[in-house]
């Protein structure tokens, strides 16, 4: 079991950092085999094309680019610089070392969380996001790059490293949007006014890298570029997003965006009334949760496999809870079962999953009903002594 129960026998035997990391390369290594050999490493491909196509002057952007990748490219400028490295590899190696490198880091974020959580429930938490991790490599994703982040970002400013943590975090947020709202959380922490000065500062240079192939006169057309892609993509399909539920599809769609800013406004207020709890590593940990669980549910792009952010997020707000109830135990069961198990196919017939997933959304509105919880439980209780782990 995962939960609170403790292991003995064969299975402890993956209650070792070792074992799983090695246990996670070698799925790794298989998930990006099958795959590539399938010729399916589509978002790797596209990645790499939109890198390529930057230094080549080719926008990824415009509606021929589209046309023939078959879809919209959502990440910024600076996201094909960087992603450079990658592009260039060999054609054979490249997936494999994208996907190897995604999955290390992934596991150096939750082990490399701070001592507050014990090796076990390190170990707990790697594995309960085990599949999804694997859902997401199956797709090349780069949302376990901003889910590590989120981790790596959390881990540095719990130990007072903000300028590293800024500038994982500007990173994260000027390519994928995403991870830029965890900024609001240094409100929680000391020398405020010294952070924002980094936010500023990195953010200046970050968004100037694209000079580096652009001319000076090319920067902000491109962007607008980006911004038009950003804008257009979402009329184009369905996503796992609380707008696409039923029934309340055709109620919340046409306001999306009101209600994803309109539920960001109430979160910074609850955390601006909650300033007595700033000093609570607990509520700290808690108020980032419920933030990443903000970013998937109220996106108007979340796939499955994007709930990796959102999962990683609940996994630390489980686990810094002084004592986990009934209800946070079938909260935990159920999370896993919705959005871990039954989208892999070889769990769950995909008749099952789709009536699941797409015709019921049991997924999202598991999750959504959880994350309810969760923000009411961060904001809305006192705060209670440290758990000792």
């Amino acid at each position: 079991m995962l939960s609170d129960m403790k292991i003995n026998g064969p299975i402890g035997y993956l209650y070792n950092p070792k074992n799983l990391y090695i246990l996670g390369v070698i799925i790794t290594t298989i998930i990006t085999l099958f795959e590539f050999s399938r010729g399916r490493h589509h978002n790797f491909m596209v990645f790499s094309d939109a890198s390529r196509d930057f230094w080549n002057g080719v926008s990824p952007y415009t509606d021929q680019w589209v046309n023939s990748h078959g879809r919209f490219f959502l990440y910024t400028p600076i996201f094909s610089v960087l992603y450079t490295p990658f592009a260039f590899l060999p054609s054979w190696l490249g997936p494999f070392f994208w996907n190897l490198f995604n999955y290390s880091l992934f596991f150096l974020a939750i082990f490399n969380l701070p001592d507050i959580f014990s090796k076990e429930q390190k170990c707990k938490m790697f594995l309960f996001t085990l599949l999804i991790l694997g859902q997401s490599l199956l797709s090349f994703q780069y949302n376990i790059t901003v889910a590590y982040i989120f981790l790596f970002a959390y881990s540095l400013m719990e130990r007072k490293q903000f300028f590293f943590a800024i500038l994982l975090i500007m990173i994260s947020g000027m390519t994928k949007v995403y991870g830029i709202f965890q900024l609001g959380l240094l409100l929680c922490y000391p020398q405020f006014w010294r952070n924002t000065l980094y936010v500023l500062l990195i953010g200046v240079i970050l968004f100037l890298l694209p000079l580096v192939k652009l001319n000076v006169s090319e920067l902000l057309p491109y962007y607008n570029e980006w911004l038009y892609s950003l804008s257009s993509h979402h009329t184009t399909q369905t996503f796992d997003s609380i707008y696409y539920i039923k029934p309340l599809l055709y109620k919340t769609l046409p306001y999306y965006r009101y209600i994803q800013l309109g539920a960001l406004a109430v979160l910074a207020v609850l955390l601006v009334l909650n300033y007595k709890k700033f000093n609570d590593w607990k509520f700290r940990t808690q108020a980032l949760a419920v933030l990443m669980g903000w970013t998937i549910i109220f996106s108007d792009a979340a796939e499955k496999h994007t709930y990796i952010i959102a999962l990683a997020g609940f996994m630390l707000w489980y686990w810094s809870q002084p004592s986990r109830t009934i209800i946070d135990k079938i909260c935990f069961w159920a999370i896993f079962i919705f959005l871990c198990v039954v989208p892999v196919d070889l769990f769950v017939p995909r008749s099952v999953m789709n009536m699941i997933c797409h015709v019921l959304y049991l997924n999202v509105w598991v999750m959504f009903m959880v994350w309810i919880r969760i923000a009411y439980k961060t904001f809305f209780t006192p705060a209670t002594p440290s758990l000792s782990i």
